[in-house]
């Protein structure tokens, strides 16, 4: 089943846990998502992926590309296709910013989490991301390890 977020109250359906490890996110914003019926009961079991996926502009719109919504099981026969390509809502003037700054300095689009809002509404959390080298993420591991090391022994201590 999805998950219940304690601070805000959002069912989580998928979090992309390696973007944050993987890439450098300058912001963050909060799309809509183009779905069908099936696909939106899929989502309520809770069994949706987004690790592999990214959002890409494309005749000044943003799609969803490699998502993974799996199928229901209790559909009719007209049911989705699972990984198919989903159109995100976004405003205009949001989505041609997005197009920019994806053509011209190679930043990507990545998901972050996957989830409905208060209203029931499935929503998409898009990073701005910059793709980190190798030493980025060795950097940013040892700066994890240290805190927990740290917390560690604030703990033992007291």
């Amino acid at each position: 089943m999805a998950k219940k977020k304690k601070d805000d109250d959002r069912k989580i359906v998928a979090e992309n846990r390696k973007a944050h490890f993987s890439y450098a996110i300058s912001s963050a914003f909060e799309a809509g998502i183009q779905l069908m019926g099936s696909e939106v009961k899929s989502l309520r079991t809770g069994r949706a992926t987004i690790a592999e996926s990214y959002a890409q502009a494309k005749d000044g719109e943003i799609w969803l590309i490699n998502a993974n919504f799996p199928e229901y099981s209790h559909a009719n026969r007209f049911g989705h296709e699972p990984k198919r390509v989903r159109k995100l809502l976004v405003h205009k003037a949001e989505a041609k910013k997005l197009s920019i700054a994806v053509q011209r300095e190679g930043l990507t689009l990545i998901p972050l989490k996957l989830y409905f809002n208060l209203k029931g509404i499935a929503k998409i959390e898009l990073g701005i991301a910059k793709g980190k080298k190798l030493h980025d993420k060795r950097e940013t591991e040892k700066q994890r390890d240290w805190a927990r090391d740290k917390a560690r022994l604030m703990r033992d201590k007291g």
